[in-house]
């Protein structure tokens, strides 16, 4: 039996013309080699399996062929290029430095440079891997680096350059390799298979080359697998059973339920996923991709940053008409939430489910947000109404002081809220207004049915529930900016830091009672402050302490600023810099101490 050549050793490059996906590579290097431009030591570096060595070794063969084309491509049939193909070149040394990194090994390689080529122009040593040089060779080999012979040219090729010393980096010309996008990975597959009389699809190549994420000696791997994995038919349904991959079918059905709200048909398919053996965190980032893939279908400028095979484009194009453009964004950020959210999870499969229930339940959110928005007239808010639409409604009118009911982000049938106000004939006082002024609510009665009118806001609530509860209580109140005086703001200030007070804000609860605030026009209230760590903490608690004030005392138009001391007032010693400084006016000595004894301030 013939010993078996692997494909990526079988079908690896030997000109710059049949690199993949490297071409602004191998034109620099083409160019420098036709100007006669060729640096003393070059860098090649970028993630595993793009060309790196294989560039290495034709640019080594190139630059000592014998007869150079008009292309500057090595001929292939002189007694140099002869010599290299067959492995006993005497002008082209390689070294791998994961295994040869002492110093020693170093000054080896540095003996062999003062030696002249005995045939050919220059001497080529291709150092690979060369970050896991010692720090010591990496030092032993600088002068050399630098200062060559004048036939001598050094390859350093690595995957981590970041690790590689500034004094080498400055020395080199660095080239940096991209990965291979998956179009040329694909293409290059398909070649390799015509030649080898392997029968194949486009969907299969394609899923290879996603697979392989930019390395085409990875690819050329898993090729050679599902070839003897399926006696070489390398089809679609092949690759994902070899390479144990989540079929795109998974994904369409999903979305399909999702879109339909079908809350059950959407576990029972996650439920066949897990028996299938796929983990629950590579089912949510997939499905992130899918959403994204949709999302990227829906203009025809970003189509070209969905890397898949044209049949698995036409069904993404299909179903990204049946998504709504919300709809989309929406579940990209619910389900990059479960992702960031699934490790940490103690019940995993749980994070998934439930992130699959609220995946169902936006579509009827994004309708019901679409379907009719309030309108704002004679402060009144109200929704309209089609002539014939006749909705089930319960009312009730209760008072301001008494009642304060948080509307829900989503419903059904937006809430109707009138302010009712008797206009007197003499103005009554503001705490009188306050008493005869009710809101009128009306409330959706709610259905029976599974679909509730009621739905829960599927964003993340709790980071704007602050902001949404005050612009809903100022709709409540009717923009209430009732006078107040400076005995009653003080009033409401103190209560407000005794509430922080007992909640073990005791630095916070300091700085408001220090000193008094004043209340000035347009009712702004300024804090004075000392320093800007005071400023730092009082701005943590800014939103909550605003909410209180402008609820409390009915007023939205409330704002708060702080001001620092001048410096003609008594200072407080708040920090070490500033206790350290207060006794270094006392003692002048004292830093003459400090720099003896090489001492800091603790803080």
């Amino acid at each position: 039996m013939d010993n078996f050549i692997v494909s990526a050793r079988k079908y690896r490059p030997a000109t710059f013309q049949t690199v993949v996906g490297q071409l602004h590579i191998t034109g620099t290097l083409k160019n420098a080699i036709k100007n006669n431009q060729l640096a003393q030591a070059f860098l090649f570096c970028g993630p595993r399996g793009v060309g790196k060595t294989t560039c290495a070794r034709i640019l080594a063969k190139t630059i000592n062929c014998e007869s150079l084309s008009a292309d500057a491509e090595a001929c292939g049939v002189c007694h140099s290029c002869i010599s290299f193909q067959n492995g006993n070149s005497f002008n082209i040394h390689e070294l791998d430095a994961a295994s040869n990194n002492s110093v020693e090994d170093i000054r080896s390689l540095i003996e062999q440079v003062r030696i002249p080529p005995q045939a050919g122009r220059y001497k080529i040593y291709i150092i690979d891997e060369v970050h896991m040089l010692s720090q010591a060779a990496f030092n032993a080999f600088l002068k050399t680096l630098e200062e060559p012979p004048n036939y001598a040219i050094f390859i350093l090729a690595t995957t981590e350059k970041h690790k590689i010393l500034p004094t080498i980096l400055s020395r080199c010309q660095i080239f940096d390799f991209n990965r291979i996008r998956v179009e040329d990975i694909a293409k290059h597959l398909a070649e390799i298979a015509h030649k080898e009389g392997i029968a194949y699809d486009e969907d299969g190549l394609h899923l290879i080359a996603q697979k392989a994420d930019g390395g085409l000696r990875d690819a050329l791997s898993m090729f050679d697998q599902i070839v003897s994995f399926s006696s070489k038919n390398v089809n679609y349904k092949s690759v994902i059973d070899n390479l144990n991959i989540l079929d795109y079918d998974y994904y369409f059905k999903l979305t399909d339920a999702i879109l339909s709200e079908d809350v059950a048909n959407a576990l029972l398919l996650f439920d066949e996923i897990l028996s299938n053996g796929f983990d629950g965190n590579h089912f949510i980032t997939g499905l992130a991709s899918h959403f994204r893939n949709l999302l990227v279908c829906k203009d025809a400028s970003t189509l070209k940053l969905l890397e898949v095979s044209e049949g698995i484009r036409q069904k993404y194009t299909i179903q990204s008409q049946l998504a709504p453009l919300s709809f989309l964004i929406s579940a990209l950020n619910i389900s990059n939430q479960c992702d960031l959210n699934y490790k940490t999870s103690k019940n995993q499969r749980l994070q998934v489910e439930l992130t699959l229930i609220k995946l169902c339940h936006i579509p009827a959110a994004v309708n019901l947000s679409t379907a009719g928005i309030p309108a704002m007239q004679d402060g009144q808010v109200k929704k309209k109404l089609n002539p014939v639409e006749e909705p089930l409604i319960s009312e009730v009118t209760l008072p301001i002081q008494e009642t304060s009911i948080p509307i829900p982000a989503i419903v059904s049938e937006p809430i109707t809220r009138e302010s009712v106000v008797e206009e007197p004939a003499v103005s009554p006082s503001p705490e009188a207004m306050v008493e005869e002024t009710a809101v009128k609510i009306t409330i959706p009665k709610l259905s029976s049915g599974t679909n509730s009118p009621l739905i829960p806001n599927l964003n993340d609530l709790e980071a704007n529930y602050s902001k949404k509860e005050e612009i809903q209580t100022a709709v409540m109140m009717g923009e209430s900016k009732l006078e107040f005086s400076s005995d009653s703001m003080l009033k409401f200030w103190n209560a407000y830091a005794e509430k922080i007070k007992k909640e073990g804000k005791i630095n916070i609860f300091t700085i408001m009672t220090a000193n008094p605030p004043v209340l000035l026009d347009n009712f702004l209230i300024e804090l004075l402050i000392e320093n800007k760590i005071q400023e730092d903490l009082l701005s943590s608690e800014k939103v909550e302490l605003l909410n209180y004030l402008r609820v409390e005392m009915k007023n939205f138009s409330i704002d708060f600023q702080t001001k620092y001391m001048e410096q003609t007032q008594k200072k407080r010693l708040y920090t070490s810099s500033d206790k350290y400084q207060h006794m270094l006016e006392k003692n002048p000595n004292l830093e003459e101490f400090k720099r003896r004894f090489n001492l800091d301030l603790d803080y």
